[in-house]
């Protein structure tokens, strides 16, 4: 007898309508009917063409371009709210304005800390999200948390490349845990770029700490945006005697020239997953699916399982 009486629902914003189908299909339901009505403004109003009343209800939205994902999904909870779902988890695989998560200068938004009180306060219940920029932001949500990790899906990727002499890289200070953390799974060593910026994606310049001739090195960051800072780190990493140089994104949100620069780049590759949909496709860019391990969390969640099961990476 199942633990969990209340029917679920699964429903897409336009934001992420082929993840959010992918989803549904590994956890054996249709997705449900949303309408998404637009005035001749841009005004726009979700109209949920189902009944939710009394349903567990899971709102799947990356709010990339937050301007308009992010207030249709506030927009989304709030309707199912108002239609007396039963339990509301707003599913968002990237969650933007995480890169504003603290007052770093004078007269500046903590941008992070506003989205998750406007996702609390719409009614969501429960947010399950993926790599965020900073894993503090959960603390700025009064609403459990569920915060999956993308390294279950990269790693098997990454052994399965058989790099002889794999080295870790952080393209920036800020990302060395996260680089250290992931260099654990295969007992590599790590390396630092060191950056200085002049202002958000313009570099003043970049020195390496650390040795990389020889090594197959494997770049880690959680966003890609202009593909900037990836590109000229491959380039230093490769001019100071690497073997090959290759990237691991979580979030691609490749912005202005980042196809180009990628492209133009000596990466051998960027490896990242489907919490944003790709603008254009590119022969260095690999996608992988993240569908299974949502499916798989809100299975956990509806079934009150473990989350930290979906952390064993194999």
């Amino acid at each position: 007898m199942p633990l969990n009486f209340n029917p679920v629902k699964l429903f897409a914003g336009s934001g992420s309508t082929d993840l959010a189908g992918e989803v549904a299909k590994a956890y054996g339901k249709e997705l449900g009917d949303v309408l998404l009505a637009r005035f001749s403004d841009g005004e726009f109003q979700p109209l949920f063409n189902e009944s939710v009343r009394g349903s567990d209800v899971f709102l799947i939205q990356s709010t990339h371009q937050p301007n308009d994902n992010l207030i249709e999904l506030l927009l989304m909870i709030d309707a199912a709210k108002r239609a007396s779902a039963h339990y509301i988890t707003a599913v968002v695989p990237y969650f933007g304005f995480a890169r504003q998560d603290r007052k770093d200068k004078p007269r500046v938004a903590i941008g992070a800390k506003l989205m998750a009180n406007l996702i609390t306060a719409s009614g969501a219940h429960r947010i399950m999200t993926m790599d965020l920029h900073a894993a503090q932001i959960q603390g700025f949500f009064d609403i459990p948390v569920d915060h999956l990790d993308a390294a279950i899906i990269f790693v098997p990727y990454i052994k399965n490349l058989g790099l002889k002499n794999l080295t870790i890289a952080s393209p920036d200070m800020g990302g060395s845990y996260r680089a250290r953390t992931f260099a654990k799974y295969f007992n590599a060593e790590v390396i630092i770029c060191d950056k200085r910026r002049k202002r958000a994606n313009e570099i003043e310049a970049m020195s390496i700490i650390g040795d990389v001739t020889g090594q197959d090195i494997v770049l880690i960051d959680d966003i890609c945006d202009t593909a900037g800072t990836l590109s000229k780190a491959a380039a230093l990493i490769m001019e100071n005697g690497a073997n090959s140089v290759r990237a691991v994104c979580t979030h691609p949100v490749l912005s202005g020239k980042a196809y180009e620069t990628i492209e133009n780049s000596v990466l051998a590759e960027l490896i990242v997953t489907d919490t944003i949909p790709l603008k254009q496709e590119s022969s260095k860019i690999k996608v992988l699916s993240t569908a299974d391990l949502f499916a798989q969390a809100i299975t956990n969640v509806n079934e009150h399982g473990s989350i930290s099961d979906l952390f064993r990476v194999e």
